[in-house]
């Protein structure tokens, strides 16, 4: 089974559709469950220690929902961008690892201690996107890459 950990409720119905059909279409290649932990609210102060307590109180809010043996892929922007192939490659590799976690931090961003618990990091674009539409995103490239490792038409 694949988790994926989101801060913040998906409250658009459009994506929220698009998100259920995407877990709809993964469920014939695997399980996956969708955690979503409570945003802080963020008076878009621009502080840098409103900032840092945002971003670590989300942090502990998804620290709490990782066992020690999970393997946590954290999207940032900082992190490696592979393409659909690799992406499908890793995506089997560490689903048949075993404890696959997906994170999608904030609007702020990860704090600290889960970019330092993460065990790899992950960026989908250079471009921004709303993190709703980015969950929408990631989930479509997994249902990708399980179509890419079984060979099947879907990815061109």
């Amino acid at each position: 089974m694949i988790r994926l950990i989101c801060v913040g409720k998906n409250k658009d119905k459009a994506l929220k559709s698009l998100e259920t059909e995407y877990i709809r279409r993964i469920g014939a290649f695997d399980r996956i469950q969708v955690e979503e932990v409570k945003d802080e609210p963020n008076i878009h102060v621009d502080r840098e220690a409103e900032d840092r307590r945002v971003r670590d109180a989300e942090a502990d809010r998804v620290l709490e929902k990782l066992k020690p043996d999970d393997r946590v892929v954290l999207l940032d922007l900082h992190g490696d961008m592979p393409d659909s192939e690799e992406f499908s490659r890793e995506l089997i590799r560490r689903r048949d690892a075993g404890h696959l976690v997906f994170v999608i931090a904030g609007s702020l961003g990860p704090g600290e201690k889960l970019v330092k618990r993460a065990d790899s990091r992950l960026k989908l674009s250079d471009l921004t996107f709303t993190h709703m539409m980015t969950r929408v995103l990631l989930l479509e490239q997994i249902y990708r890459g399980f179509m890419i490792h079984a060979g099947r038409s879907y990815h061109k």
